[in-house]
This record gives C-alpha cells, sequence and structure tokens, in this order.
C-alpha cells in the first residue's frame, strides 16, 4: 500500500481494518438493497447535493463553521 502524502484524520475502525464494512457494502449492493431504499433517501441526497452545489462543504465554509461554532 502505498505511502500517503497526508496523515490520516483519525484511525480507522476496527470492522475496517478487517474488511467487514467492505464486505457488508458488497453484499449490500449485488443485494439491491441501495436500489430499493433509493427513494427513501431522496430528500436527504438532494439535500445533499445543493449543499455542495453552493459550497457548504468547501475548505473555506468549513474552517467558517469551526471558527464561528460555539465552544
Amino acid at each position: 500500500m502505498p505511502r500517503k502524502l497526508f496523515p490520516r484524520y483519525r484511525r480507522p475502525s476496527v470492522r475496517t481494518l478487517f474488511g467487514v464494512t467492505k464486505a457488508e457494502r458488497a453484499l449490500k449492493r449485488k443485494s439491491g438493497y441501495y436500489q430499493a431504499t433509493k427513494i427513501t433517501r431522496l430528500p436527504y441526497n438532494t439535500k445533499r447535493t445543493l449543499l455542495r452545489r453552493v459550497g457548504y462543504y468547501s475548505g473555506i465554509m468549513q474552517f467558517a463553521r469551526w471558527l464561528f461554532k460555539r465552544h
């Protein structure tokens, strides 16, 4: 595995290290679970898409939210 330029923000979980998460996602993809829940997730996904397009998740906005949050 190649070394990354920057260290990770946080340590991976034990489930991730053992590949459990990857296996669960592969099973859900093959079973059609994601296609079945596509309609119920539509409002959440639409909101995320809208926020991404207006730049809510950009580095500058993340910093601004961190700067102005109540501590």
